[in-house]
Protein backbone atom coordinates (compact mmCIF):
# COMPACT_ATOMS: atom_id res chain seq x y z
CA UNK A 1 0.00 0.00 0.00
CA UNK A 2 1.08 3.38 -0.31
CA UNK A 3 -0.60 6.94 0.85
CA UNK A 4 -0.44 10.84 0.45
CA UNK A 5 -1.56 13.03 2.84
CA UNK A 6 -3.55 16.08 2.35
CA UNK A 7 -4.53 19.02 4.18
CA UNK A 8 -3.20 22.39 5.34
CA UNK A 9 0.58 23.04 6.25
CA UNK A 10 0.95 19.19 5.78
CA UNK A 11 -1.44 17.95 8.22
CA UNK A 12 -3.03 14.59 7.33
CA UNK A 13 -6.82 15.63 7.50
CA UNK A 14 -7.40 13.70 4.25
CA UNK A 15 -5.58 10.54 3.65
CA UNK A 16 -5.35 8.75 0.08
CA UNK A 17 -4.09 5.31 -0.09
CA UNK A 18 -3.54 2.74 -3.16
CA UNK A 19 -2.34 -0.55 -3.65
CA UNK A 20 0.93 -0.16 -5.83
CA UNK A 21 3.68 -2.04 -7.38
CA UNK A 22 6.90 -3.25 -5.53
CA UNK A 23 9.81 -1.21 -6.91
CA UNK A 24 11.24 -2.79 -9.78
CA UNK A 25 14.99 -3.84 -7.75
CA UNK A 26 12.92 -5.24 -5.67
CA UNK A 27 11.19 -7.75 -8.70
CA UNK A 28 14.62 -8.22 -10.06
CA UNK A 29 16.13 -9.86 -7.06
CA UNK A 30 13.14 -11.52 -6.45
CA UNK A 31 13.50 -13.19 -10.16
CA UNK A 32 16.99 -13.57 -10.02
CA UNK A 33 16.86 -15.66 -6.87
CA UNK A 34 14.49 -17.81 -8.82
CA UNK A 35 16.12 -17.55 -11.29
CA UNK A 36 19.27 -19.24 -9.63
CA UNK A 37 17.32 -22.27 -7.66
CA UNK A 38 15.12 -22.88 -10.72
CA UNK A 39 14.62 -26.75 -11.05
CA UNK A 40 14.71 -29.04 -14.45
CA UNK A 41 12.27 -30.97 -15.35
CA UNK A 42 10.73 -33.51 -17.27
CA UNK A 43 7.31 -34.50 -19.17
CA UNK A 44 6.59 -37.52 -17.23
CA UNK A 45 2.98 -39.78 -18.17
CA UNK A 46 0.54 -39.83 -15.48
CA UNK A 47 -2.77 -41.52 -16.56
CA UNK A 48 -4.04 -39.62 -20.10
CA UNK A 49 -1.69 -36.81 -19.23
CA UNK A 50 2.09 -35.76 -18.82
CA UNK A 51 3.08 -33.66 -16.29
CA UNK A 52 5.96 -31.40 -15.33
CA UNK A 53 8.07 -33.31 -12.73
CA UNK A 54 11.21 -32.78 -11.45
CA UNK A 55 14.57 -34.31 -13.25
CA UNK A 56 16.05 -35.82 -10.21
CA UNK A 57 13.62 -37.84 -8.41
CA UNK A 58 14.98 -37.08 -4.53
CA UNK A 59 14.56 -33.40 -5.17
CA UNK A 60 10.80 -32.55 -3.34
CA UNK A 61 7.86 -31.59 -5.82
CA UNK A 62 8.00 -28.02 -7.45
CA UNK A 63 5.70 -25.56 -6.08
CA UNK A 64 4.05 -23.40 -8.36
CA UNK A 65 5.74 -20.16 -7.25
CA UNK A 66 9.01 -21.79 -8.01
CA UNK A 67 10.54 -21.26 -11.80
CA UNK A 68 11.28 -24.29 -13.79
CA UNK A 69 13.12 -25.47 -17.07
CA UNK A 70 12.98 -28.06 -19.48
CA UNK A 71 16.60 -27.49 -21.37
CA UNK A 72 19.59 -26.02 -19.95
CA UNK A 73 20.60 -22.91 -21.30
CA UNK A 74 23.90 -23.55 -23.73
CA UNK A 75 27.18 -22.33 -22.32
CA UNK A 76 27.96 -18.62 -23.82
CA UNK A 77 31.21 -18.32 -22.77
CA UNK A 78 32.30 -21.06 -25.05
CA UNK A 79 31.83 -20.78 -29.22
CA UNK A 80 28.65 -22.71 -30.33
CA UNK A 81 27.89 -22.29 -33.97
CA UNK A 82 24.82 -24.65 -33.61
CA UNK A 83 23.05 -22.01 -31.02
CA UNK A 84 24.71 -18.76 -32.72
CA UNK A 85 27.27 -18.07 -29.65
CA UNK A 86 30.54 -16.35 -30.75
CA UNK A 87 31.94 -16.94 -27.40
CA UNK A 88 33.60 -14.15 -25.39
CA UNK A 89 37.61 -15.34 -26.30
CA UNK A 90 38.78 -12.14 -27.80
CA UNK A 91 36.18 -9.83 -26.89
CA UNK A 92 36.87 -5.96 -25.50
CA UNK A 93 35.44 -6.17 -21.57
CA UNK A 94 35.64 -3.93 -18.47
CA UNK A 95 38.64 -4.52 -15.68
CA UNK A 96 37.08 -1.59 -13.78
CA UNK A 97 33.22 -2.55 -14.20
CA UNK A 98 31.23 -4.51 -11.58
CA UNK A 99 27.86 -5.31 -14.47
CA UNK A 100 28.04 -7.70 -17.18
CA UNK A 101 30.84 -6.64 -19.08
CA UNK A 102 33.06 -6.73 -16.05
CA UNK A 103 36.69 -8.71 -17.72
CA UNK A 104 35.30 -11.08 -14.03
CA UNK A 105 32.26 -12.18 -16.09
CA UNK A 106 32.66 -11.77 -19.25
CA UNK A 107 35.89 -13.96 -19.41
CA UNK A 108 33.80 -17.00 -17.61
CA UNK A 109 36.73 -17.22 -15.27
CA UNK A 110 39.50 -17.63 -18.37
CA UNK A 111 41.30 -14.26 -17.65
CA UNK A 112 42.09 -11.52 -19.82
CA UNK A 113 44.73 -10.19 -21.60
CA UNK A 114 45.98 -6.15 -22.10
CA UNK A 115 46.58 -4.60 -24.41
CA UNK A 116 47.57 -0.39 -25.54
CA UNK A 117 45.63 1.03 -28.19
CA UNK A 118 46.12 4.52 -30.35
CA UNK A 119 43.17 6.40 -30.28
CA UNK A 120 43.11 9.61 -32.21
CA UNK A 121 40.14 11.93 -31.76
CA UNK A 122 38.83 15.68 -32.62
CA UNK A 123 40.08 18.04 -30.01
CA UNK A 124 40.75 21.90 -28.98
CA UNK A 125 37.72 22.30 -31.09
CA UNK A 126 36.61 26.17 -31.75
CA UNK A 127 33.77 27.46 -33.18
CA UNK A 128 33.93 30.34 -36.01
CA UNK A 129 31.78 32.79 -36.99
CA UNK A 130 29.81 32.06 -38.78
CA UNK A 131 29.53 28.57 -39.63
CA UNK A 132 31.97 26.32 -39.22
CA UNK A 133 34.24 24.67 -36.59
CA UNK A 134 38.00 23.78 -36.80
CA UNK A 135 39.20 20.76 -34.50
CA UNK A 136 42.73 19.83 -33.91
CA UNK A 137 43.39 15.90 -33.63
CA UNK A 138 44.64 14.53 -30.44
CA UNK A 139 46.34 11.03 -30.25
CA UNK A 140 46.27 9.03 -26.60
CA UNK A 141 47.25 5.66 -25.76
CA UNK A 142 44.34 3.63 -23.78
CA UNK A 143 44.95 0.64 -21.99
CA UNK A 144 41.92 -2.22 -22.92
CA UNK A 145 41.11 -5.48 -22.21
CA UNK A 146 40.28 -8.84 -24.37
CA UNK A 147 39.33 -12.37 -22.44
CA UNK A 148 41.84 -15.14 -23.08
Amino acid sequence: MKCKCHGVSGSCSIRTCWKGLQELRDVAADLKTRYLSATKVVHRPMGTRKHLVPKDLDIRPVKDSELVYLQSSPDFCMKNEKVGSHGTQDRQCNKTSHGSDSCDLMCCGRGYNPYTDRVVERCHCKYHWCCYVTCRRCERMVERYVCK
